[in-house]
């Protein structure tokens, strides 16, 4: 498969990015170090150029009856401005992706999907598209920047009139910023810190980029890299597709069931609705480790007399608590906060307690 470069991809090697393949893209894995990059965003504001990013406009008179047929959540009561997280889900009880669908306005969509997932997703839209809602696919002439950090809002506020104070959580505006006309500025983010993400054309990219950092330069704004997003949504416990989510878990087992709308019909509703009323075996669940040890994509998690119930999906060392975090799928008996479970790290059993999300 051939690797694709983001527009800013020599910007970053000229900054000490270290490239590495992810999702099909050339992407910023760090810049100096993980934890710095980490800390940065916890405690003052950076960067993320996370441009591989897809993005589909869905148009017309039929945009939203398409967008409630093949998402799980509900996007009739969006309003103008407003962003909602949700997933697609197959038709096999698992999901084909998650997504954050924005209203720019009655019949004007904008769906925002992984990466990864740019022609799985497009493909499996499409073929709900029976009543011809105008779609196109924009991911190729869309960068997108995520500014996060307490100090996000002081930095971007000096490039805008556009009162960042007054746009709440998920919702956006589309205004002039850094002297370019037509920016999606959206207050979503995927660290838990705060901040924004903005949508420019690739055309202003750089442009961009450089008033923001020139901007953020007496908060010590950095460029941050995949490696400290991983830590950032883990710590949230915000779900990685591919990871925690995938063709095979349901939004129910994965914690998703308040993106999950049954007030209307979608892809495979009948089904997820009969297996909320039935219960799930397994669920997504965040832990902390109370052993020393780092728990991994796959590990066994095991319950205290050493029986198997499920296996971690996604694993760190915490840099803000300085211990081993994750998230995994175990039996629904052992998902509750403060169940004692055990990660078998490298043949070893390592005492681990589930905890309510965020774990920090």
């Amino acid at each position: 498969m051939e690797i694709k470069n983001i527009p800013l991809n020599d910007l970053h090697t000229k900054l000490g990015g270290k490239m590495v393949p992810f999702a099909g893209y050339n992407m910023p894995v760090r810049y100096s170090s993980d934890i710095e990059e980490h800390m940065t965003v916890r405690k003052g504001v950076g960067v993320f150029d996370v441009s591989h990013m897809g993005e589909f406009t869905v148009k017309g008179p039929h945009a939203l009856d398409l967008i409630q047929r093949v998402t799980s959540n509900d996007a009739s009561k969006l309003i103008d401005g407003q962003a909602q997280y949700s997933c697609l889900p197959n038709e096999k009880g698992g999901i084909v992706d998650d997504l954050i669908v924005y209203k720019i306005k009655d019949n004007d969509y904008l769906l925002v999907v992984n990466a990864s997932n740019i022609d799985k997703d497009w493909n499996w839209i499409s073929q709900f598209n029976t009543k011809g809602a105008e779609m196109k696919n924009i991911s190729d002439d869309i960068c997108l920047f995520a500014v996060q950090g307490p100090k996000a809002v002081a930095t971007l506020q000096k490039l805008t009139s556009t009162d960042l104070g007054s746009i709440k959580y998920y919702h956006f505006a589309i205004g002039e910023f850094a002297g370019v006309k037509d920016v999606i500025l959206s207050n979503t983010g995927y660290t838990g810190a705060g901040g924004f993400e903005i949508y420019v054309n690739k055309a202003h990219a750089e442009k961009i980029w450089n008033a923001v950092f020139e901007a953020g330069k007496e908060f010590d704004i950095k460029p941050i890299g995949l490696g400290a997003r991983d830590t950032l949504r883990l710590e949230m416990g915000f779900c990685l597709y591919g990871n925690d989510i995938d063709d095979t878990t349901s939004p129910l087992e994965a914690g998703l069931g308040w993106i999950t709308k049954f007030t209307k019909d979608f892809t495979n509703s009948a089904n997820i609705k009969k297996q909320k009323e039935e219960g799930v075996k397994k669920k997504l669940v965040g832990f902390k480790m109370i052993d020393k040890g780092i728990p991994r994509h796959d590990y066994p998690i095991k319950d205290v007399a050493g029986n198997v119930i499920g296996k971690v999906t996604s694993g760190t060392q915490s840099p803000m608590l300085s211990i081993g975090i994750g998230l995994g799928y175990v039996t629904t008996e052992n998902a509750n906060p403060g169940t004692e479970i055990f990660i078998e790290v490298r043949g070893k059993a390592l005492k681990a307690q589930v905890q309510k999300l965020p774990l920090i």
